[in-house]
Formats: structure tokens, C-alpha cells, sequence
């Protein structure tokens, strides 16, 4: 695969992300096996969160670099939803992950096992290097991609401190059970997210309209165009959770000439571009036609005869 160079910060950006994935990948197989030798449930469950994060950065990077190559044959709307794809793979995988973790934790809080505790603090001071180092390349970064990708590692260095705490605690106390409390809340708050994250990406595929959009708002603008007789049937959903699209039907006077109409069209365009909608198509009718007569009752399959036919409707048994 080569990398069009898309200018140098595009092209340190991307390697900044592949730097901190391979960093994080390589650290987490260290982990894992780690957390068996040292017999430690917290270690795994930091290790399934620096997992998730390798996993999001790994799949965010290659689906970024698919998502610039825009429209093609095979996908009209571009590539924008493949990074939803990303992001519901590894929610299946943290889900299932840390389900596998907390079966395991559970037990281990009703009977403790015995947990090797300096190998615990060694493991869990590396895991706030590595991590603080992901953070440190990703810092003083513009792109929204890796401010957020820095905030996760932020994340996993403040799990790292908690289970080097928890090994120090061990240490000396040897309180065992502190081992599985703290792989409970490790994996307790990697399942929120993960289940927060699969609801999100779960409406953008059911294509739910995006919330901060409130669509009777915006056909009250629309209405308030001149020239809009009735703006209906909108249709807004989105591409990735940030790129909008809508579809509208515009009611208008029938004796509009096409200029007439091309001026309307700009200036529903321009509205919507207002209020955050970059991509609308607009159907133009009059007041006589019936194009839409089928969406008001997508409900009833009987669509095709329903004009004139009200009163069939008024058998009362």
C-alpha cells in the first residue's frame, strides 16, 4: 500500500498513529503474558484495554487512509462508513473480551489467589512508559483523530497507575483481593465505553437521526425560505457520525421557471449548510402533483390506491 503524500503534517499524523499502535500492540502481548505468570486479573484487564486501543488505532489508521479515497463505483457515498465499521469491530471484541475477564475476576474475589507482586509493579510501571510515550508524541497535535487517540492512551496510563498502586499496596499488605477489585473496575469501565460506543455506531447503521439535529427546526426554516410552499418527508441521517446527508421534498408554485427554482435550491443549501447539513438533495414539486404519495404511510403496504379511497375507511363493526 503507498501513502499519497497528503502533506507533511497528513503523513506525521498517520505515522504518529502508527507509531503509538505498534507501541501499544507490542506492549499488550508483553502484558498478557505478563498477567499469567504474575497470576494477576488486573494486569490482564489493563491488557485488554491497551488491546482495545491498539485494536482502535490499527483499524482507525487503515480505515482513515481507505475514508480519503472518497467516491468510487462501488461506494457512492465514499468510504466515511467503513470507520464505523472500525469502531463496531473492536467494541465486539473489548465486549466479549471483558465478559471473558470479569468471569474470571468474580471468583478470584470470593476465594483470592496468590498474586507475584514485584512483577505486578514492574509490569505496571512499563505500562505508564510506554503509554505516557504514546501521549507525549501525540500532544501537541491538530488533528481532532489524534487528540482523541491521546486521550485514550491518557487513559490507559491513569489504569497503569492504578494497578501499580494496587502491586505497591499488595506488596506490602499482601491483600490479594485488591487484585480482582481493581480488574473489576478496569474492565467494568472498558465495558461502558465499549457498549456506549456499539449504541452509537449502532444508530449511525440503523441510520438514526443524528442528535443534535432536530428536524422539525429545520423545516421550519425550510418552511420560512420564500418560494417554499411546504418542505416534507425529510430525510436526515449520517455517513460516519459526523458527515450529514438529507433528502427533502420542496413544495412550489407551479409556474416557477427553472431559475427560479435554482434559486431556491441555493438558498436551501445554504440554510442547511448553517445548521451543519453539508449534503442535500432536494426534490422539487407543485401542489398538484403526488409524488409523495406513498411516504405519509409507509406504514400501510396498500399504498398504490389509496387516493379518493377514504371511504372504505369508515366501516365502524
Amino acid at each position: 500500500m503507498h501513502m499519497h503524500p497528503h502533506g507533511v503534517e497528513e503523513r506525521e499524523g498517520t505515522r504518529n498513529i502508527a507509531f503509538a499502535f505498534w507501541l501499544n500492540f507490542g506492549f499488550t502481548l508483553i502484558e498478557i503474558v505478563g498477567g499469567i505468570l504474575t497470576n494477576s486479573v488486573a494486569i490482564v484487564s489493563d491488557a485488554l484495554h491497551d488491546l482495545g486501543d491498539s485494536l482502535s488505532l490499527g483499524l482507525a489508521w487503515y480505515f482513515q487512509r481507505l475514508s480519503q479515497r472518497g467516491t468510487d463505483t462501488k461506494y457512492s457515498y465514499g468510504y466515511r462508513r467503513f470507520s464505523v465499521l472500525g469502531a463496531l469491530i473492536n467494541t465486539t471484541v473489548l465486549t466479549v473480551g471483558s465478559i471473558v475477564i470479569i468471569g474470571r475476576a468474580i471468583p478470584r474475589l470470593l476465594e483470592p489467589e496468590e498474586v507475584h507482586s514485584p512483577g505486578m509493579i514492574g509490569l505496571a510501571v512499563l505500562g505508564v512508559i510506554v503509554n505516557g510515550l504514546a501521549v507525549y508524541r501525540l500532544r501537541n497535535s491538530d488533528s481532532l483523530n489524534q487528540r482523541v487517540v491521546a486521550l485514550h492512551l491518557m487513559e490507559d496510563a491513569m489504569g497503569w497507575v492504578a494497578v501499580l498502586v494496587g502491586s505497591v499496596v499488595i506488596y506490602f499488605t499482601d491483600i490479594y483481593w485488591i487484585d480482582p477489585v481493581l480488574s473489576l473496575l478496569i474492565t467494568g469501565y472498558i465495558l461502558y465505553n465499549a457498549v456506549r460506543n456499539l449504541l452509537a455506531s449502532m444508530a449511525i447503521f440503523l441510520q438514526r437521526i443524528p442528535k443534535d439535529v432536530d428536524v422539525e427546526e429545520l423545516q421550519a426554516k425550510l418552511n420560512a425560505l420564500p418560494g417554499v410552499l411546504d418542505a416534507h418527508d425529510l430525510h436526515v441521517w449520517s455517513l460516519d457520525g459526523r458527515f450529514l446527508v438529507m433528502t427533502l421534498h420542496a413544495q412550489v408554485d407551479a409556474d416557477r421557471t427553472m431559475r427560479d427554482l435554482e434559486r431556491i435550491k441555493v438558498n436551501i443549501h445554504g440554510e442547511m449548510r448553517e445548521a451543519g447539513i453539508h449534503h442535500v438533495t432536494v426534490e422539487f414539486e407543485t401542489a398538484d402533483t403526488e409524488v409523495e404519495g406513498c411516504e405519509e404511510r409507509l406504514k400501510d403496504t396498500t399504498c398504490d390506491h389509496d387516493h379518493g379511497h377514504h371511504g372504505h375507511h369508515h366501516h365502524h363493526h
